[in-house]
C-alpha cells in the first residue's frame, strides 16, 4: 500500500495539518489523546471533509480540493473499526459478520469466510446473538466483518483501548494473525507504545495535529525511553515451560530463564522492564535474582539523561538502562562483556 496525502483542516479549538508520502502494510498512528489521530482517520475514510489537500491512496485520487474532487466514503472502500465495535443489535453474529461480505458482487468476495471464522475463532459464536458477547469477542466480530467486506484499507481506531489488558492482549495476537492470512493493509490507531510494536512495522507520531516524526517502532520505543516511567518495554517471546518447584522455566533463544508462577500456562509473549535489567561487570557471588546472563554490549543509545544499553545474550536481544556515571564505571562499550542479573518477578506476561 501506497499513502500520499497533504490535508489541512481547522476548528475553533483545533488544527490539523499532515504531510507524508509512506508505504507499508503495518502502518501504526501513534499520539497522546488530542494530538490528531481520530482527525486523520476520518479524513482518510471520508466521514470529514478536509479543508484543503489531496489523498491519494495506490495512485487514486480520493480527495483533491484544487480538482473539487471527495469520493464518498462508500467508495473509497476503506473500512473503520472503532473502539466501540458498533454492530447491529437485531442481528446475529454470523449475520453481522456477512453483512458487507452479502452485499460484494460474487467476483470481489475473495476470502472464504470459514477460514476467517477459524483464524479468528468465531465458529463457537456464530449462532449467538451479539448482546451476549463480551468487549473481546464483539472486537473479534468487529474485525471480521471488516474483513469479508475485503476493502483495500482497513482503519482501527483505537480498537482495545477499552479492554482490560488481559482481554487486550488476548485479541492482539488473534489482529495480528488475519491481517497476516488475508493481506489486508492495516493503519491501526494508538497511544498505547506497547500496541504499536505488536501490530506495526512503521509508525506516524503526532502530536497537537501535526506529524512529529516517521519512524520504526522500536526506534520509537527507544527514543522515549527516558519520557516513559516504565523505561523501555522489552517483549520476550518464551516457550517450552518446565516447573521448577513454585517457579517456572522458560526457554529465551538458546537460554532459559526463571520466572515465578506461570499457573501451568506455555509459551507466550512477556513484558519486561530496561528498569528491571540490572548490569554487572562481574558475576556477582551471591544475588537473590534468579536470572544472572552473560551478555555483550552490542550497541548504546541516548535518551535524554539515560542510556540505552542494548545487550547480545547469546543471540538474543534485550535492552537494560543506565546513568551515565554507571556506564562510566561498567566501561561499557560495543563489545564489552556485562552480566545482566533480572529478578524472577520482573516478567509479566502478555498473552
Amino acid at each position: 500500500m501506497k499513502l500520499e496525502l497533504s490535508l489541512r483542516k481547522r476548528y475553533a479549538d483545533f488544527a490539523f495539518a499532515a504531510d507524508f508520502s509512506v508505504e507499508g502494510t503495518r502502518l501504526g498512528v501513534f499520539g497522546p489523546s488530542g494530538s490528531g489521530k481520530s482527525t486523520l482517520m476520518h479524513l482518510l475514510a471520508g466521514l470529514l471533509p478536509p479543508d484543503d489537500g489531496f489523498i491519494r491512496l495506490n495512485d487514486e485520487v480520493l480527495f483533491d480540493a484544487a480538482r473539487g474532487l471527495c469520493l464518498a466514503p462508500e467508495k473509497r472502500r476503506i473500512a473503520v473499526v472503532f473502539q466501540h465495535a458498533h454492530l447491529f443489535p437485531h442481528l446475529s453474529v454470523r449475520a453481522n459478520l456477512l453483512y458487507g461480505y452479502k452485499r460484494l458482487k460474487r467476483k470481489e468476495r475473495r476470502i472464504d469466510p470459514a477460514a476467517l471464522y477459524e483464524v479468528l475463532n468465531l465458529g463457537p459464536l456464530l449462532g449467538r446473538g451479539v448482546t451476549s458477547l463480551s468487549g473481546g469477542e464483539r472486537q473479534r466480530v468487529a474485525l471480521g466483518r471488516a474483513v469479508l467486506a475485503h476493502p483495500r484499507l482497513i482503519l482501527m481506531d483505537e480498537p482495545v483501548s477499552g479492554l482490560d489488558d488481559a482481554l487486550k492482549y488476548q485479541i492482539l495476537p488473534y489482529l495480528r494473525k488475519a491481517f497476516a492470512e488475508f493481506g489486508i493493509p492495516l493503519i491501526f490507531i494508538s497511544h498505547s507504545l506497547n500496541e504499536m510494536r505488536l501490530m506495526c512495522d512503521t509508525v506516524l507520531e503526532f502530536g497537537k495535529g501535526r506529524l512529529l516524526a516517521q519512524t520504526s517502532a522500536e526506534e520509537l520505543a527507544r527514543r522515549r525511553l527516558a519520557e516513559s516511567p516504565v523505561g523501555y518495554i522489552n517483549l520476550l517471546r518464551l516457550d517450552d515451560r518446565r516447573p521448577k518447584e513454585d517457579l517456572s522455566d522458560y526457554r529465551w533463544g538458546d537460554k532459559r530463564l526463571i520466572l515465578t508462577g506461570g499457573n501451568g500456562e506455555g509459551a507466550g509473549m512477556f513484558e519486561l522492564s530496561s528498569k528491571d535489567v540490572t548490569l554487572f561487570k562481574r558475576h556477582p557471588e551471591a544475588s537473590s535474582a534468579r536470572n544472572i546472563l552473560p551478555c555483550r554490549v552490542s550497541g548504546l543509545f541516548a535518551a535524554g539523561n539515560r542510556l540505552g544499553v542494548e545487550l547480545d545474550c547469546g543471540g538474543a536481544t534485550l535492552v537494560s538502562q543506565v546513568v551515565h556515571e554507571a556506564a562510566r564505571d561498567l566501561g561499557l562499550h560495543p563489545g564489552s562483556e556485562v552480566f545482566a542479573v533480572i529478578k524472577a518477578s520482573a516478567f509479566r506476561r502478555l498473552y
